[in-house]
């Protein structure tokens, strides 16, 4: 029971598996399956508790869970975050909507990084990395923790710092090339004012966006890959 409260814990707040279109009946499952699979490595030198110890163990595996789980969410926020600078700078935020099934509010490129992003963790077998990293955290992470076990909290801060760093990396050849062609139309408007430059902006960039849009959507299974290493990472330096 203590290995399932924490892995489907994770399971409601992790990439890919915490995706709407996953019935919560189907992770509730698939964390019982999982926490039977690992039951024989979690109870190697398991000893029995009483009542009080065992309801507070229980609510240790949940936040256990649920961190685990923010640190994966955190890390793959940086494509959603890149599609979403890239929305920005080409003038697409004017046609924002809420995806319910993603539970996000963003423009086109937001949502399509987004959903890329799931899609290649499924077609490359990463959220078995994933999976495997959350695994071996009992390892790290006994079952029967203790309230003095507490996460790395400069971890937390590197997490956060190491999104926006990647979500720049990502969305940065897009917004170099929207930020010049800005420029370009301003220049032509200074020394043509007759023209109206900035009455073609919206169609310009956006035809810009679409060009160049494909050279970065081709980076993201590398993208991808490059996040679920460095989500194992941080799974197991959690608790170090």
């Amino acid at each position: 029971m203590l290995a399932g409260v924490r892995v489907t814990a994770f399971l409601i707040i992790a990439p890919p598996f915490s995706h709407a279109g996953i019935p919560a009946r189907i992770k509730a499952m698939l964390g019982i399956g999982l926490a039977l699979a690992i039951a024989p490595r979690v109870t190697t030198g398991y000893a029995t508790l009483d009542t009080g110890p065992f309801l507070v163990a229980l609510v240790m595996q949940l936040l256990v869970g649920l961190f685990l789980g923010f640190l994966v969410m955190l890390a793959f926020a940086a494509v959603q975050s890149a599609g979403n600078l890239i929305d920005l700078f080409a003038g697409f935020q004017l046609a924002q909507a809420f995806d319910p099934q993603s539970m996000i509010n963003g423009a086109q490129f937001t949502r399509l990084f987004h959903m890329a992003a799931l899609a290649l963790l499924f077609a490359t077998d990463g959220y078995q990395l994933i999976l495997g990293g959350l695994m071996r955290s009992f390892d790290a992470i006994p079952v029967t923790m203790t309230l003095q076990a507490a996460p790395n909290p400069s971890l937390i801060v590197t997490a956060f710092s190491q999104m926006f760093l990647s979500a720049l990396q990502i969305a940065g050849p897009m917004i170099i090339v929207l930020f010049l062609a800005d420029v370009g139309l301003g220049l032509l408007t200074r020394v043509a004012p007759a023209i109206n430059a900035f009455a073609l902006g919206f169609p310009l960039k956006i035809l810009i966006t679409l060009v160049f849009a494909g050279v970065v959507f081709l980076a993201l299974p590398r993208v991808v890959s490059a996040i679920t290493r460095d989500v194992l990472q941080m799974m197991l330096e959690a608790f170090s």
